[in-house]
């Protein structure tokens, strides 16, 4: 079967190997669809936290199932699956808490380990969820979608509450149509003016602000003075991360959900003044998968994925995805 690895920071192969063997407990899956996200671009440019190489890349995965033995969820040769890439140990404190995002022992597909960028792969079958009622672009884009249902969870957003989002990319714009679900007011923050417009047009989002000198003033305009009670950043900027907290009311919370893999500078007495809040969020759990799945029919998938290419051009297309110029939100990779 065809593959495609990233060898080292900018070189991508496309080469062939022996389809791989399922072993008991895993199931063996075509893939038809993968997503392109930020971290497979982050890989190929060089600057990804927690890589090595080569590696295959890809976790956001549309599939269907070849071969599996019985299990709980029913699942059988023939179903679509959305993949969860996220494998746990199962042992670890996180674990045993139901923390199994931020598993000690993780291994992401794609990141950790091999991803779906080939032909098939077989995977735990305990990390899969049925979806035969979703499209491949809909499966495609369930990962990503779950990793901001995951932090609109741990925000614990309630309705009625003003929260801004900064970054308009894929994450970012996922966060927001989710807070909107959770009845949350949603201000968009970025520098891009055209992924502004997406968020405005396509999302819907209550207003848009762009990053810069009167980014703040805009907020608290808005708020009549109040600010915003959740700030989450989805850019993994170090500029806007260090930011954020400006947004954010008195007794707000701070939701990082972008990496970025430097030191960050606060000023203590000015977010301590606040009594903030700063919570990390990574990756997403079953709970997140499902909830996003359960909701998708209220998300603009046709416009979200604004490049498709063939599993095997995608190496002469990838380049360009990294250019914000280009127009690219999601990028996908098809199989079949």
């Amino acid at each position: 079967m065809k593959y495609i690895v990233c060898e080292k920071p900018g070189e991508f192969l496309l080469k062939e190997k022996e389809a791989p063997v399922r072993k008991e407990g895993e199931a063996l899956l075509q893939i038809n669809k993968v997503g392109i996200c930020g971290t497979d671009l982050h890989a190929y440019a060089g600057n990804q936290a927690f890589f090595t190489y080569p590696r295959i890349l890809g976790h956001e995965l549309a599939s269907v199932v070849l071969e599996i033995d019985e299990n709980d969820r029913g699942i059988k040769a023939g179903d679509k699956v959305v993949v969860m890439p996220y494998v746990s140990c199962g042992k670890c404190i996180a674990c045993r808490n139901g923390k199994t995002n931020c598993c000690t022992n993780i291994t992401v597909l794609g990141v950790h380990g091999d991803g779906g960028m080939q032909e098939q792969i077989s995977v735990p079958a305990d990390i899969l969820l049925p979806a035969n009622n979703l499209s491949d672009d809909e499966m495609a884009i369930v990962e990503p979608l779950a990793i901001g249902a995951h932090s609109i969870r741990r925000a614990d957003i309630k309705p009625g509450e003003t929260v801004a989002v900064v970054g308009c990319g894929p994450i970012g714009i996922g966060i927001m149509k989710l807070a909107q679900i959770a009845g949350a007011k949603v201000i968009a923050i970025d520098m891009n003016e055209q992924r502004l417009q997406y968020a405005k047009e396509k999302i819907g989002v209550d207003y848009i602000v762009k990053a810069g000198e009167n980014a703040v003033n805009e907020v608290s305009e808005i708020t009549n003075g109040d600010l915003c009670t959740a700030v989450f950043d989805a850019s993994g900027n170090k500029y806007a991360l260090e930011s954020c907290p400006d947004y954010m009311s008195h007794g707000g919370r701070f939701i990082l959900v972008g990496l970025s893999k430097g030191e960050l500078t606060y000023t203590h007495p000015k977010v301590h003044a606040k009594e903030m809040t700063l919570m990390c969020s990574r990756n997403a759990t079953t709970e997140d998968f499902e909830h996003v799945i359960s909701v998708l029919n209220q998300f603009p998938t046709a416009s979200f994925i604004t490049h498709n290419v063939p599993f095997t051009e995608m190496i002469e297309h990838f380049d360009s995805w990294l250019k914000p110029e280009t127009g690219v939100m999601k990028a996908t990779v098809n199989f079949n």
